[in-house]
């Protein structure tokens, strides 16, 4: 039978069920109205041929409130409410008609209303019981033993569908709740034993398996307690996703995970301006350079929410880009929008883009970033990061953009790998054409996002993924991280503030010490670290240091009217000499000669350690590889 058919056939029954209850309720009626004695013939007469009226018209009420969308098997007070419209309406209308009729000729006005009360009952009584009885039978007394933290809607909605689950893999035993109020309460049936702090106690009294929060509202924090206290059980831990992802529609209410490193480092929600961003934004062409990769991706998503006048994506990657147009046509079909694979250091590409959208602002996402690689690409670091900059910096301001927006790193200050000294120079140029041009060049500078591509977050999670070993250059090197999200909401907020010539700095938080990280992922795949998979040391590799900062000693850091966002003073390089110098960059790459690259960038970024060890800030020990 197919799907539809079965649906028809279930409907039509709960109809015939209704529709036999109609006569009953009002004979009944009848019958309550006389003691529960016999009715009289002439009252029993008139009741009988009243029904002729009755049936159609409560018939009619069953259809209009909508009585047959809903499933018995998930009877709830949606379906009671449905039921109370449609026979107190019912009793209404038959009232009416019946006194126009005969002027309720044989039939007692008490009647109607005690009509409409048994009616009710024979029609929501069923549905409840049939409910009851679904889910008592689906109870499963094998399924997985759970305890679940939270007994709020999350909580009451996770265990309503785990007992529903038709193949009863978890049986919900008891809720914890920091409600004092909910204290000794039960909820489908499970008692909340106490507060979360007895999580371990709990999970000892009720013997549970396994450990569910369902807290979608829980910040970073309050996750990272309720964690700690389940790691002490030793038992494995799932969670709902948070409610940012659920209203930004990235997982469903009831969607079970397993806990993500990024709900422990995720921070407070992020207060923004938004009409001044949408001032900037909305009904605007808007370009981004790199608009396939993390962050490129994620500000294409954050603007096509501002309703912009045109979206135009720009990327090397052909499958980045397919990816992406792709998910905008499921998810933004309504904004325009138009995908170009070019690579920034295309000046006849760039420029032909510019001259064909106009684009009012242009957020520049594209770059090289992975240090240890570029260690060794001097010149393709040069190649992208510098004069990719300046091709589109440049064609920015020939077609007289408004705003251009230079995504920055953290590793630009006080760099002592080529990726950061290329990322130096960078700001530098948009610092300098500032100075020259009608375009506001504003560059947005922060550290590390959690779950970009290349980054340690994916990296471990793959390597725990294949039995370890997690591999941790040295158990001393801290790095800040903030989520791709918060990260692209901030260079939207801060391009806002943006008048031409800053540097504004994210406030990143806390460093993170990148072997706890590594110690807490392992935590949170259910491995025993040291047992199950251990942490190799291996290293400082070359180009890369023990801290990041966030700026430079000569880069007074104010503040701003957003609180996580500060203003670096920016240093001042000769126009001259930076013109000169691009243009010796410019031959030098054609001529492939990384060691006058190496000079070259020496000369922008004199913090920049050159191999000879011409720096003094970049004489940083390697750490010798150790197992732990």
């Amino acid at each position: 039978m197919s799907k539809h058919l079965k649906t028809w056939h279930l409907r039509a029954a709960a109809f015939l069920h209704d529709l036999m209850m109609i006569p009953l309720a009002w004979l009944c009626a009848y019958w309550l109205r006389f003691n529960l004695g016999t009715i009289p013939d002439g009252f029993l007469t008139a009741g009988i041929g009243a029904l002729f009226v009755v049936i159609p018209i409560q018939c009619v009420f069953y259809w209009y409130v909508g009585l047959y969308r809903g499933v018995w098997r998930f009877a709830s007070l949606p379906d009671l409410m449905r039921i109370g419209q449609a026979v107190l309406a019912g009793a209404l209308v038959c009232a009416v008609v019946l006194f126009m009729v005969n002027r309720l000729h044989g039939v007692p006005r008490s009647v109607f209303p005690l009509y409409a009360i048994i009616l009710g009952g024979l029609l929501g009584g069923p549905r409840f019981a049939f409910r009851w009885f679904k889910d008592y039978h689906l109870r499963s007394p094998t399924g997985q033993r759970v305890i679940v933290v939270g007994a709020g809607q999350g909580g009451e909605l996770l265990v309503r569908d785990l007992m529903r689950d038709p193949e009863r893999r978890y049986r919900p035993v008891a809720f914890l709740d920091d409600d004092l109020a909910k204290s000794g309460r039960e909820i489908h049936g499970l008692r909340v034993l106490g507060t979360s702090d007895g999580l371990p106690a709990a999970v000892d009294r009720v013997d549970a398996r396994m450990v569910m929060i369902a807290i979608p509202s829980a910040n970073s924090r309050q996750m990272k307690r309720l964690v700690e206290l389940a790691e002490r059980t030793g038992l494995p831990v799932r969670t709902l996703p948070s409610i940012h992802d659920v209203l930004a529609g990235r997982a469903g209410m009831n969607e079970l995970r397993e806990v993500l490193i990024e709900d422990l480092l995720g921070r407070e929600p992020v207060a923004l301006n938004w009409n001044l961003i949408r001032s900037r934004l909305s009904g605007k062409a808007v370009l981004i350079t790199g608009g396939g990769g993390s962050i490129g991706a994620e500000l294409c998503r954050q603007i096509a929410q501002l309703s912009p006048g045109k979206l135009v994506v720009v990327d090397q990657s052909e499958f980045n880009l397919y990816e992406l147009e792709l998910d905008f046509k499921t998810v933004f079909p309504a904004v325009e929008t138009s995908f170009h694979l070019c690579n920034v250091c295309d000046e006849a590409a760039v420029r032909r883009v510019m001259q064909r959208h106009a684009p009012e602002v242009v957020f520049h996402a594209a770059a090289y970033k992975h240090v240890s690689m570029l260690e060794s690409q001097l010149r393709e670091a040069v190649h992208n990061n510098v004069l990719g900059t300046k091709t589109v910096a440049e064609a920015a301001r020939a077609a007289r953009v408004s705003q251009f927006v230079l995504i920055s790193t953290d590793k630009a200050v006080n760099p002592v790998n080529v990726m950061g000294a290329s990322k130096r120079v960078a700001e530098i140029i948009c610092e300098n054409l500032q100075q020259r041009s009608d375009t506001r060049f504003t560059t947005v500078r922060f550290g590390n996002v959690l779950g970009s591509a290349g980054s340690v977050v994916p990296l471990f999670r793959k390597q725990i993924g294949s039995g370890g070993p997690v591999t941790v250059t040295h158990p001393e090197v801290m790095r800040y991280f903030m989520t791709i999200a918060e990260a692209s909401q901030l260079i939207m907020q801060a391009a806002a503030m943006g008048e031409g010539g800053e540097i504004f700095v994210l406030d990143m938080g806390e460093p993170v010490k990148i072997s706890d990280l590594a110690e807490q992922m392992i935590r949170l795949s259910g491995k025993v670290l040291g047992a199950e998979i251990e942490i190799v040391y291996t290293g400082l590799r070359a180009g890369e240091k023990l801290f990041e900062e966030l700026f430079h000693d000569q880069e007074a850091l104010r503040a701003t009217k957003h609180k996580k966002i500060l203003l670096a003073r920016h240093r001042h390089v000769d126009s001259r000499v930076l013109k000169s110098t691009l243009a010796e960059m410019a031959e030098a790459v054609a001529r492939y000669d990384e060691e006058r690259l190496q000079s070259l960038l020496h000369r922008l970024a004199p913090e920049f350690a050159t191999r000879a060890g011409e720096s003094a800030t970049a004489a940083v020990v390697p750490f010798p590889p150790r197992v732990r």
